[in-house]
């Protein structure tokens, strides 16, 4: 840990002569996140409970600004013009002030937090020490009793009302809706649609059980974060949350990502290795386009599922397990078993409860509460005095089938902001691609589908090479999801190391 800069007095004698290691060792000690921050907001040293709230080592985060937590009050208070210089500084001192920080990983912490300035001898302001109390555990059972107090409230009324009374029924259909906010609906996840109201009682459904969870959904529809819903209503919250993408790794790879090897399994394995299952245990693993898995790994999975033992690479020894496993696909199961492609038993086994995830195309009307949502958040994040969108520019997102679903209306607003220098948002700050038709429709006339496709193949490819194939950047001149756009490269049969080298 730094030390303190020289400037701040430790009048007591117990400081002065036991070495930093005895500091260290108490102020690691603490449950609760410490920070410390020279005037300018930089990061001079940090706890280990200040690494585990926030996902970041110590040595990723001393010599920072403090806003790498993008703390929503100071965001806020930033883009507003309220304050220009942090709030502690200017009042010398903050006291149990509730507020969301960012996580290294993106995710969202609720926090407590406490801070007061340091002095030297002289008065002058040296430093500031910050304490961060975790809120998650208080702020998910908040949600859950309040979920839970909203659904007896709205059974109640829903018993009391006649039988037959549209007009009542629909009144009450408002009142629910409105008792959602429109930034954080229900743990990230944005909507107010009646199938969306039915998707959220289903995920706090699915969360108080043990049984395995399959959420089905297209690309950019939200399958991580109603696993990670799961995950924070469960009686397992306290434990571990462990993400794997089973299509970004190959199959050894992935055997020993999942299971752990021990050491000499393979060429290159100089240490043994914890597996994913086994640093869940007691908590949840998500396991992410499960449909990609190869067949010799689902085997593998099976035995997890039914015995709850792991058996590391190089390994027999059995290893006994305690994890709620999360799946999660954009793919047929029933196809992929009928051409053996996918284990039947494996299916049943993981299909326990179901979740649908309804296409952005299917639930038109959350549209506008997504774009004021993404836009509030990307000008907290950006600071730029973007107030909202205009009429015609949202009817042009209205008219789009939207393929890569939430996640590309994310990458649209982005693209907006980067062009939108102020103010409204028009229609000519969105990228090109949205204004033009994307894929084909089946009732298309055959020379019409094959002109578009022909249409679509060269924009794909100018995309590609005006960014020198990184495809991240391609997607985003595009207004597509990476991986919407990876499956039309793939549709299209581009390859684009060949476009690169001409």
């Amino acid at each position: 840990m730094k030390p303190l800069p020289d400037a701040v007095p430790l009048e007591n004698s117990l400081f002065d002569g036991e070495p930093e290691q005895f500091w260290k060792t108490v102020i690691d000690t603490m449950l609760d996140g410490l920070l410390i921050v020279d005037p300018e907001g930089i990061i001079l040293a940090v706890n280990q409970a200040m690494e585990e709230l926030s996902g970041y080592r110590r040595e990723e985060l001393v010599g920072q600004s403090c806003t790498i937590f993008k703390c929503h009050l100071c965001l806020d208070a930033l883009s507003s013009g309220r304050c220009k210089e942090c709030e502690l500084f200017k009042q010398g001192s903050i006291r149990r002030r509730k507020c969301t920080m960012e996580k290294k990983d993106g995710t969202a912490r609720h926090v407590l937090k406490n801070a007061a300035v340091l002095k030297d001898r002289t008065g002058k302001v040296v430093a500031g020490v910050e304490n961060f109390t975790d809120l998650s555990e208080v702020v998910a059972k908040e949600r859950v009793i309040s979920h839970l107090r909203r659904e007896l409230s709205w059974e109640d009324q829903a018993r009391s009302l006649p039988e037959k009374s549209p007009d009542m029924m629909q009144l009450f259909i408002s009142h629910l809706q409105r008792e959602l906010s429109h930034e954080d609906a229900f743990h990230g996840i944005i909507g107010r649609s009646p199938v969306m109201l039915q998707l959220f009682t289903l995920i706090s459904a699915a969360a108080r059980s043990e049984a395995p969870v399959i959420i089905y959904g297209e690309s950019g529809t939200g399958k991580e974060l109603v696993a990670t819903a799961i995950h924070r209503l469960s009686p397992r919250c306290q434990g571990p949350f462990i993400k794997v993408n089973s299509a970004a790794l190959n199959e050894s790879l992935l055997e020993s990502e999942l299971f752990g090897h021990v050491k000499g399994a393979f060429t290159g394995a100089d240490r043994t290795r914890v597996g994913r299952f086994e640093a869940a245990s007691g908590g949840d693993i998500f396991l992410d386009e499960i449909g990609d898995l190869p067949q010799a790994t689902q085997a593998k999975l099976l035995r997890v599922l039914q015995e709850k033992v792991i058996e590391k690479v190089g390994d027999q020894a059995p290893i006994r397990v305690d994890v709620r496993v999360i799946t999660a696909t954009n793919k047929d199961l029933h196809r992929l078993m009928a051409q053996g492609r996918f284990r039947e038993d494996l299916f049943y086994r993981i299909g326990v409860i179901p979740i649908h995830l309804p296409p952005l195309r299917e639930r038109r009307e959350d549209l506008p509460l997504l774009v004021k949502a993404f836009i509030d958040r990307i000008r907290r994040k950006t600071r730029k005095p973007i107030t909202g969108i205009s009429e015609e520019a949202l009817e042009t997102l209205a008219a789009h089938d939207w393929p890569g679903n939430v996640r590309e209306v994310i990458n649209v607003i982005e693209y907006a902001f980067v062009l939108c220098p102020e103010g409204l948002i028009q229609k000519n700050h969105f990228p090109p691609m949205l204004t033009q038709k994307g894929l084909v429709q089946s009732k298309a006339p055959p020379a019409e589908v094959s002109a578009r496709a022909a249409d679509e193949r060269q924009r794909l490819i100018a995309a590609i090479t005006q960014t020198g194939g990184k495809k991240s950047e391609a997607a985003r001149l595009l207004g597509l999801s990476r991986v919407t756009l990876w499956k039309l490269l793939k549709a299209h049969n581009i390859q684009v190391d060949k476009i690169i080298r001409g």
